[in-house]
């Protein structure tokens, strides 16, 4: 059993060490029990669980974010995380003096933006949807490394054949750069030259 939740109280208390995980690794599951965590690198799909144990897509969490921090108040996580692209995390808060008001509202701060940023991506015209995703997932160095077709399907509410042509598109259009990265599979890593997008 992972040491990001267990399904009952435990005799201990879960690690609280930072943490490496791998694109398309579970990282807790809605209605365990666990820490809360900052994302340090990589994107984390946040899924709303239904009664008949089906998952819809709610959110991402993208370097920076803290997650999971509701376990705080009601002792369990509200949705199911799974690591988009290799991922690192690290314990929160952070150490002593972490939990004052300023960082708590600095963080409900951060958590508003990116739903205001996650319902953009589900609205308006297909190549805008995508080309946000690029834009929020793309590294200072201008390199993005993108989930899964379907996943992109899931977070822009379009479906998989427009996402695959979105991209072929903007590979043509010299938009996105296939890239090598090491661990990551051919066709996700990009250079991005969103200036040609326009």
């Amino acid at each position: 059993m992972s040491p990001f939740f267990s399904s009952t109280r435990s005799k201990s208390e879960p690690q609280r060490t930072a943490r490496a995980i791998g694109a398309g690794e579970n990282i807790y599951r809605a209605g365990t029990e666990g820490l809360a965590w900052r994302l340090n690198s990589g994107v984390i799909r946040l899924d709303n669980v239904g009664s008949n144990r089906e998952t819809s897509f709610a959110s991402l969490a993208v370097p920076g974010d803290i997650l999971g921090c509701e376990t705080m108040l009601f002792g369990c996580y509200t949705f199911s995380a799974t690591a988009l692209t290799q991922c690192a995390l690290s314990p929160w808060p952070e150490g002593a003096g972490a939990m004052s008001g300023e960082s708590m509202l600095a963080s409900l701060a951060v958590a508003q933006q990116r739903a205001a940023e996650v319902v953009a991506l589900r609205g308006g015209q297909a190549a805008d949807r995508v080309l946000g995703l690029i834009r929020l997932f793309a590294d200072n160095a201008g390199q993005v490394v993108l989930p899964s077709r379907q996943d992109i399907a899931d977070i822009t509410d379009l479906r998989f054949e427009t996402i695959s042509r979105i991209i072929k598109a903007l590979e043509r259009t010299k938009v996105l750069l296939p890239i090598k990265v090491e661990g990551v599979h051919a066709t996700r890593s990009f250079r991005v030259d969103l200036a040609l997008a326009a």
